[in-house]
């Protein structure tokens, strides 16, 4: 099994900067990807960044292009996300999420999905206040 344990959230002003940092634990695995998901309260869960973990390809959703930064550290199996410029509308729970698509797979590839993920984190508050 896999399990995702994200940190990094918390308290932050408009206008500020937070980093969040979702590690995978758990049998060997190295994923074909990973990603962010937000959900405001009242809200369905809404795609914010993802990163194939063998090119480094980036995807981002529209909150968040140009504001937020993904990475990744291989070696620890490591996700992050950069956010800057924070607003009080990025206030959310924020998930981290794993893809353990097979490289042999055909079906249609969509990063910014919730069905393309095979493993979830318990997810971590970020709140903005104005």
């Amino acid at each position: 099994q896999v399990q995702l344990v994200e940190s990094g959230g918390g308290l932050v002003q408009a206008g500020g900067s937070l980093r969040l940092s979702c590690a995978a634990s758990g049998r060997t695995f190295i994923p074909y990807a990973m990603g962010w998901f937000r959900q405001a309260p009242g809200k369905g869960r809404e795609f914010v960044a993802s990163i194939n973990w063998s090119g480094g390809n980036t995807y981002y959703g529209d909150s968040a292009t140009h504001r937020f930064i993904i990475s990744r550290d291989n070696a620890k199996n490591t996700v992050y996300l950069r956010m800057n410029s924070v607003k009080p509308e990025d206030t959310a729970v924020y998930y981290c999420a794993a893809d353990d698509r097979k490289w042999y797979s055909t079906t249609y590839y969509d990063p910014t999905a919730e069905s393309e993920y095979d493993y979830w984190g318990q997810g971590t508050q970020v709140t903005v206040s104005s």
